[in-house]
C-alpha cells in the first residue's frame, strides 16, 4: 500500500505530461492493483495480539526480504504496462537495480524514457538508498 501511495508522485507527473498516455494509464493501473492486493493480504493477514508477540528475528527478516520481492514486483508493472521495456524481466531486473542500489540499467538512452517513468526510475533508486540505510541501522 506504502508503493501505491509513493507512485502517485510519478503519476501526477505523467497526468501533468500528457494526461492520456499510456505511462498514465500504467501507473493507475498498478495503483489499482496494488491497492486490491493490499486490500486483500490485509483483509486475510490479521494478526491479534498474541500472535504478533510470537514473531522473531527470523520472520522479521523474512517479511523484509519478502516485502522488497513484492515491492519490486509492483513497481515493475509500470515500465511494462507502458511498453517502455520489452518484457516483464527487463522491466523488474531495472527495478530490482533501483530497490536496491545497485544502478544497472538496461536502457541504452535514459533521457529518451517518458517523463514519468523516468521520475520513478530515479525514484526507485532514492528510495533503495533509504532502504539500504535504514536495514543498516535497524
Amino acid at each position: 500500500m506504502i508503493v501505491c501511495m509513493i507512485m502517485t508522485v510519478p503519476l501526477l507527473w505523467s497526468i501533468a505530461d500528457d494526461p492520456h498516455s499510456r505511462e498514465t494509464m500504467s501507473f493507475i493501473v498498478t495503483i489499482l492493483l496494488g491497492l486490491f492486493v493490499s486490500c486483500l493480504v490485509f483483509w486475510n493477514v490479521r494478526m491479534d495480539t498474541e500472535d504478533y508477540e510470537k514473531l522473531n528475528a527470523k520472520d522479521g527478516l523474512a517479511i523484509v526480504g519478502l516485502s522488497w520481492v513484492c515491492l519490486s514486483v509492483f513497481g515493475a508493472l509500470p515500465l511494462y504496462l507502458s511498453h517502455v521495456v520489452g518484457s516483464y524481466t527487463d522491466a523488474f531486473f531495472e527495478i530490482v537495480s533501483g530497490f536496491t542500489t545497485t544502478g544497472a540499467t538496461i536502457f541504452t538512452d535514459v533521457e529518451s524514457l517518458p517523463r514519468g517513468i523516468l521520475f520513478w526510475r530515479s525514484l526507485t533508486h532514492w528510495l533503495g538508498g533509504m532502504g539500504i540505510i535504514v536495514l543498516y541501522l535497524a
